[in-house]
């Protein structure tokens, strides 16, 4: 029989901080994903690698919102893979960015970890991954 009291995963996630994150996903997803595409579009041989991480990111933050806002299981695991994969991406390409500047001559969304973005996207996978991870463990109770 199920504890009445006990949170649900499929709520939680959707409530509070939950709904916050599922905000500023979105947000991200589409400042990244329309910066991308126009830097893409209108200086492709400037930065391609800039720019088509940009959208990437964009796509990753789009497909985190999506796993955090809707239920269960699959739902979650989806958005911790993306979460966990933004983590990767903004040390990888922020470190690259600050000490191999040449590679990326001009910014993407996770270049200098996220400073054009004061330093969000640095922020929001860690705060993602600690949300997903406190859902899960009340979900096992």
């Amino acid at each position: 029989m199920s504890d009445p009291n006990r949170s649900r995963p499929d709520r939680t996630l959707r409530t509070g901080p939950g709904r916050l994150l599922v905000a500023v996903y979105s947000v991200f997803a589409l400042a990244a994903t329309a910066r991308g595409t126009y830097q893409l579009l209108t200086r492709f041989e400037e930065a391609p690698l800039a720019y088509a991480l940009s959208v990437f990111a964009g796509a990753l933050y789009f497909v985190a919102a999506v796993g955090l806002a809707r239920a269960g299981r699959v739902s979650r695991v989806i958005a911790l893979v993306c979460v966990s994969v933004e983590m990767v991406g903004v040390l990888v390409v922020g470190a690259l960015s600050v000490f191999r500047p040449g590679i990326f001559p001009d910014g993407t969304v996770w270049s200098n970890f996220g400073s054009d973005y004061v330093f969000i996207p640095l922020l929001l996978p860690a705060l993602g991954l600690w949300w997903i991870l406190k859902v899960h463990r009340e979900d096992r109770g």
